[in-house]
């Protein structure tokens, strides 16, 4: 049985939901009270195992690179400050075991071109792709849930899923199939951004895969949809035809940080949880907001 070690994390989107925010500044950049997106992204591998991150980046995304890079001036000015708290809080995000390694994506052709460019560092292993933009607030990490899915099944590809309201297919990858366990299913099919009224299910994917390395190989054949993208969700359809693919329900509450709203939800719930301000925070929310300060 090979481990899954290795992480792809797509980040080379315009994020043009967020303009004038992510005019010079990666959305997945955007912070959470006081942590980028992306970086919980990254907590979360880790957590589950993953040793290898690997970044599909492009133009503008320098930001991500330098987040993951030791800032030895910074360091030297801490230190120089004896704030040894915020000192290890940087250096702990550089274990000693984890690798990062970044790849630039010239041209954005879609999610499943961004995955292709990762297949000369993954190789012939299972791997995981874990999007940003979904921020999944759970006691086990949701990767690791996966992982635990496919290991249970012969180290099938796993979705992660959750039930959406019809009227929000049109947003996701939706997919349909046969019960093989509780909130387990066998993908019998997989269609991208379906109209409400030719969604097969309202079991919509979001934003964490476990994937077979075979899924290159169908990448490279389905070629450009009608947009000139290359889809993920076609290439694990055409995987289907080949190897099990598995959609597990997994436990924890998940906020569309590629949304406004989503964004705007997270921020207050994990600002609520916070060690340093979340007791403040909330007393705040509560009292109708007319604390002082």
């Amino acid at each position: 049985m090979q481990k899954v070690r290795k992480a792809v994390f797509p980040v080379a989107g315009l994020g043009t939901r967020f303009l004038p925010a992510t005019k010079a500044t990666p959305k997945e950049m955007l912070p959470i009270v006081d942590k980028p997106l992306i970086q919980f992204a990254v907590e979360e591998a880790m957590q589950s195992g993953i040793t290898d991150m690997v970044f599909i980046t492009g133009r503008n995304k320098r930001a991500v690179e330098d987040h993951f890079d030791t800032a030895y001036e910074l360091e030297a000015e801490l230190d120089l400050r004896n704030n040894d708290k915020l000192l290890a809080l940087v250096r702990d995000m550089f274990p000693s075991h984890i690798r990062y390694v970044f790849i630039r994506q010239s041209r954005a052709l879609g999610l499943g071109h961004a995955v292709l460019c990762a297949k000369h560092v993954i190789g012939d292993e299972p791997f995981a792709v874990l999007l940003a933009d979904d921020l999944i607030d759970s006691k086990a990490p949701v990767l690791r849930q996966l992982i635990d899915v496919s290991n249970a099944h012969q180290q099938a590809s796993v979705l992660g899923v959750q039930d959406v309201a019809r009227s929000e297919t049109g947003s996701y990858g939706i997919v349909s199939g046969h019960p093989l366990a509780d909130g387990i299913e066998r993908v019998t099919h997989i269609v991208e951004k379906p109209r409400p009224e030719d969604a097969p299910s309202t079991l919509a994917i979001v934003g964490r895969y476990i994937l077979s390395p075979r899924v290159f190989h169908h990448l490279e054949q389905i070629g450009h949809d009608g947009r000139g993208e290359i889809q993920l969700t076609d290439g694990i359809a055409s995987l289907l035809s080949e190897e099990t693919v598995v959609a597990a329900r997994y436990e924890g509450t998940r906020y569309d940080c590629g949304s406004k709203l989503g964004y705007l939800k997270a921020m207050v719930e994990f600002g609520r949880k916070h060690g340093e301000v979340g007791e403040e925070f909330g007393q705040w929310l509560d009292n109708g907001r007319k604390s002082p300060g």
